[in-house]
């Protein structure tokens, strides 16, 4: 909870961290301008393995840093912390902390029906920040000593179990306990104290699940996930996960005890501060949005639809650690599709598996960089794909009259609810998209990898501030909102694309708007062509946009639609390559569509990008 020395509006200064699993990056934000913005960043390496073994060391280089840049002090002289709240020309107002040392939050859940349950039991843990290690339920195809073979084995930091309806069968739910109790795991950071475990199954389990597991488990029992099969309660497992890792995980990690004293409000995990911006650009723009944060491990994608979130991870995709698993999930095939050059398949191979041997290399040659972002856009496909199944209408149903058992379990399971037509903002960050040499180049790999459909607004983070700015949204959203719309989010431009096949050389659509200065556009687009309209960033217009016979923007196929554009470093792209998006299936050719694609989009330099031909 937070103790906040200050009332929000009488604070000057404020620091909020977050301790990566390599590095530690500060960021320093002030309102002395009259208005609150961002100051400075400082980084250090992360100090939560041998031979240090303490969080704070790497919190306080990264401090002084900032310290030595501007002059301000914040670190207490006696080596205690950080000095709260600003008095006599030093300290900070508020200290906040996100944090994925360590490995972050690992959780292993469960369920009655891997479809139902455990589905909603894996959205719930993945909502609070953390990495799911694996599901487990009753129709999961494995044998119940498989299944307590794996759990034994894990070792994760947190179990949640879901199971059963309120009032409903209680003897698989009971089963699923016996099978943890049996399995006996023992949490990752040592056997000192008793694994967390949140119970949100079938209430009248309750009494069994307190007898079986509350002498060896930090048991928390909370309502019912799916209290009714067509109701989905995931906010009170949230909540309580969110405690237990402050309670018992946190406080067992090297140097955390101490940096959870020095805060003004709780630790949150890395990927729920980014989450918490995403929303925070959906509750603003109230819009349907979609965010990634593209990272060297792990791709997480959230989403805000209609008011509902959801995050999903993608361990085993990223660019430098898990590289490697992005060239083997999308084959050599499909990432060499987007180079517009020749290379021999073993080339890029050896290349990509250089980069997860050493992690920390970024491009030294214009060649070296089109590569990786051809494997940014696979990673980020891939990604979106694995949301997909976890972003889904509620499945399950009542057992109707003339329903057998068999018949409710082989009932066709609902679609997912993501479409590309309906999200109109989309918002990136992590190293690869935040560190682009132009940010065209970045706007494109989200549009190609993701392929937006109808006029869809799209955003960058400048700095890689969102975690930062996501914990400091809970305590301060006006001041949040402020920093991360002056000084984190970047304004890429608007994406334009109808959604449906199209013909090559075919009209596609037309679009037109009055600018501010009284001039008017009007531009014709045609099958297979793309177009990138300068617009400034910080300039908004009202366009009409009329698709062909049967394409569709939004307003039904054929139909106009009025919306609003807004401009930004990208510009507005027009694009009429259909959706899905369709490459030549000849090699020379699809390369010599993609120079042309990326001469009219001025991603890379033209004289350099010639000379790879």
């Amino acid at each position: 909870m937070a103790k906040l020395k200050k009332a929000p509006e009488d604070m000057e200064y404020i620091l909020v961290t977050d301790v990566g699993s390599t590095t530690t990056k500060a960021r320093f934000f002030s309102n002395k301008s009259g208005e609150w913005r961002f100051v400075v960043a400082g980084e250090a390496p992360t100090t939560v393995e041998a031979p240090y073994e303490d969080v704070t060391m790497g919190v306080q280089n990264a401090v002084r840093e900032i310290e030595e840049l501007t002059g301000h002090k914040i670190l207490a002289p006696d080596g205690s912390g950080i000095t709260v709240p600003y008095e006599h020309g030093s300290g900070v107002d508020l200290y906040c902390t996100t944090s994925s040392a360590g490995g972050g939050l690992q959780m292993m859940v469960g369920g009655f029906i891997k479809a139902i349950t455990a589905e909603s039991a894996n959205r719930a843990a993945l909502g609070a920040g953390s990495i799911v290690m694996d599901v487990f339920a009753e129709d999961d195809g494995r044998a119940p000593y498989q299944k307590i073979r794996r759990i034994r084995s894990l070792r994760p930091d947190m179990i949640l179990v879901a199971g059963g309806t309120d009032g409903g069968d209680t003897t698989h739910v009971i089963q699923l306990i016996e099978l943890i109790k049996a399995a006996d795991p023992k949490p990752r950071l040592g056997v000192s104290y008793n694994l967390p475990l949140v119970y949100a199954g079938n209430k009248d389990v309750r009494p069994q699940a307190q007898r079986l597991l509350g002498e060896n488990f930090a048991l928390e029992i909370v309502d019912n996930l799916r209290p009714v099969l067509e109701v989905e309660n995931t906010e009170p497992a949230r909540m309580a996960v969110h405690e237990l890792f402050m309670e018992h995980v946190m406080s067992h990690a090297p140097g955390y005890p101490r940096l959870m004293k020095w805060t003004d409000v709780d630790i949150m995990p890395t990927p729920a501060g980014e989450g918490m911006s995403i929303q925070l650009i959906a509750d603003t723009f109230k819009k349907n949005t979609i965010g990634v944060g593209l990272g060297g491990a792990t791709t997480n994608v959230y989403s805000v639809v209609d008011s509902r979130f959801v995050r999903s991870v993608s361990a085993n995709l990223g660019m430098s650690y898990s590289v490697s698993n992005v060239m083997k999930e999308a084959g050599l095939g499909d990432i060499m599709r987007w180079l517009p050059f020749s290379r021999d398949e073993e080339d890029i191979g050896r290349r990509l598996s250089n980069k997860m041997i050493r992690p920390t290399t970024i491009p030294q040659t214009l060649e070296e960089l089109i590569i990786e972002h051809s494997v940014a856009r696979e990673a980020l496909r891939l990604g979106l794909g694995h949301h997909k199944s976890i972003a889904t209408r509620l499945k399950g149903m009542k057992l109707g009259e003339g329903m057998d058992r068999g018949t409710f379990f082989d009932q066709e399971l609902a679609e997912t609810y993501i479409d590309m037509l309906t999200l109109e903002v989309i918002a990136g960050t992590g190293g690869l998209l935040s560190h682009a040499p132009d940010r065209i180049q970045s706007m494109m790999i989200l549009t190609d990898a993701w392929q937006p459909e109808g006029v869809t607004w799209m955003f960058q983070d400048s700095v890689f501030m969102m975690p930062h700015l996501g914990v400091l949204s809970t305590v301060y959203r006006d001041a949040a909102w402020n920093i991360f719309d002056k000084d984190c989010l970047v304004r890429l431009g608007t994406n334009i694309a109808p959604k449906g096949m199209i013909s090559q050389g075919s009209e596609v659509m037309k679009v037109s708007w009055t600018a501010p200065d009284g001039s008017e556009f009007q531009e014709t687009v045609r099958g297979g062509e793309i177009k990138r309209i300068k617009l400034p960033e910080g300039v908004e217009v009202d366009a009409l946009v009329e698709p062909a016979h049967g394409l569709d923007v939004g307003a039904e196929p054929g139909k106009s639609l009025e919306a609003k554009v807004i401009g930004g470093i990208g510009g507005v792209i027009l694009d009429g390559r259909g959706r899905p998006i369709q490459l030549p299936d000849e090699a020379e050719a699809r390369r010599t569509l993609l120079r042309e694609w990326f001469a009219v989009l001025e991603m890379y330099p033209a004289e350099m990008i010639g000379k790879l031909y």
